[in-house]
């Protein structure tokens, strides 16, 4: 009897005068995830010509994801290695992070002789935008982050969410279809000295424009004269190009106008690894001194959060990455990927001007990377699942790799039909398609 009352007597203290306390009561639901409301939609949808060109996903000419070969080749040289081991995981951590830094910066320069970078392994390109948002919180409480306008919706969960101060900058003009670039430049010069801004290095997700070279060297120069903080987020290397070397070319202008950089790398996109979520944050340092301290912070922080990504995830990248055949067939791979996404970009473009339509369409192979930005309003992405079952993101944004040989015809007929005149909501009146602005 005498345990009885030891168990329940806790209760009691949860108790009000209107009973026990209900704790959740007050919880409501999350606004749902963009992404995953496209999915739901899809899969639900009985159409057999539905089009899913919302998820940024590479997949094959099928419309498959695709196993890479570096990847099947690595799971089979690390089959029957102890993965608990303790020597084991440290070691490819630090081969995953030294290589990682090696695929931003090249391997000629000193960055890595010097040891003037502190890096982590992360949970993919979240974990690393996460971790360095903690980071910016506890060391820059002050400074905001400022984001281009628009990037990835997930970007702003994250600093926001790490109680940073999120701000904008200009970078997509809808009317060109383009870059902003005096806009851009202007809230550069206008954001206080030493600001942090988040740039994508290529394939900007959503929009797929990236900076010239002359750009990004102005760009560069005016970050340098208001001691601006670049933190690159590197989802896409090599699916821009082709060139893993190349779409770091961005980086490599600000390493040589001497910046100290931070950068997010995911190869959840370019190696397939979703389900790994395999990542990495670097950050680099004036010294090696300056480096050891920063790691120690980025070690203790990633230890409050979830103390370690999954050693098999990271022993798999290091074990592609440290050997140079697995990683020239991923070099390899990774290019034939870039090629059939850039291949289907001018399949599209030709398709649509083979419609008839008076519309211009050369920003579908002017974009490159991963995704097609056309400018859609809320009206035509709803309407294009609706009527034609193409399902995107709410901005508009398309997957080409979604895009086979066997749905550009449709894709391109739908896309057709579905920009031209729409109602407006009383349905009294129609308003031209935004794409009307960029007319022959």
């Amino acid at each position: 009897m005498w345990r009885l009352q030891l168990i329940r007597k806790p209760w009691r203290c949860f108790s009000t005068s209107a009973g026990v306390r209900r704790w959740f009561d007050s919880v409501g639901p999350a606004a749902k995830d963009p992404l995953q409301a496209v999915t739901e939609a899809f899969n639900s949808d009985p159409f057999p010509q539905k089009i899913n060109l919302g998820l940024g996903a590479y997949r094959d000419e099928q419309g498959k994801p695709l196993v890479l070969q570096c990847v099947q080749q690595a799971e089979e040289k690390i089959r029957g290695c102890n993965l608990l081991d303790s020597v084991s995981a440290p070691v490819a951590s630090a081969t995953l992070v030294e290589e990682c830094v090696k695929l931003v910066y090249g391997r000629s320069v000193n960055v890595v002789k010097e040891k003037r970078f502190a890096g982590v392994p992360a949970l993919s390109g979240t974990g690393a935008c996460r971790l360095f948002a903690e980071f910016q919180r506890n060391f820059f409480p002050e400074s905001a982050i400022y984001l281009p306008d628009p990037t990835w919706t997930n970007h702003h969960n994250i600093w926001a969410n790490a109680h940073v101060p999120v701000r904008t900058f200009h970078y997509y003009h809808p009317h060109l279809r383009g870059l902003d670039f005096a806009a851009l430049i202007d809230d550069v010069k206008n954001a206080p000295d030493g600001s942090f801004f988040l740039l994508h290095p290529c394939a900007h997700n959503p929009t797929g424009i990236d900076p010239t070279e002359d750009q990004w060297s102005e760009i560069s120069n005016l970050f340098k004269m208001k001691n601006h903080f670049p933190f690159f987020d590197m989802a896409y290397q090599g699916l821009a190009t082709g060139d893993v070397d190349k779409d770091a070319s961005s980086i490599r202008i600000f390493l040589e106008d001497g910046h100290l950089i931070g950068c997010a790398q995911s190869f959840t996109k370019t190696m397939g690894l979703f389900g790994h979520r395999t990542g990495c944050l670097s950050l680099l340092c004036a010294d090696r001194d300056q480096a050891v301290r920063v790691k120690s912070q980025l070690q203790r922080i990633a230890g409050a959060i979830y103390g370690s990504p999954p050693v098999h995830g990271i022993v798999l990248l290091s074990t592609i990455l440290g050997d140079q055949a697995l990683k020239s067939i991923w070099f390899k791979e990774v290019k034939a990927m870039a090629s059939r996404i850039q291949s289907m970009r001018a399949k599209l473009r030709e398709r649509l001007e083979l419609t008839g339509s008076s519309l211009n369409w050369e920003h579908i192979t002017k974009q490159v990377g991963m995704f097609w930005f056309p400018g859609l309003t809320p009206e035509q992405v709803d309407r294009l699942a609706k009527e034609f079952h193409v399902y995107m993101t709410p901005d508009g944004r398309m997957s080409m790799a979604g895009v086979t040989t066997s749905n550009v015809r449709y894709l391109a007929n739908a896309v057709h039909e579905g920009s031209q005149l729409v109602k407006v909501r009383d349905n009294k009146r129609m308003k031209p398609s935004p794409f009307c602005l960029s007319r022959c």
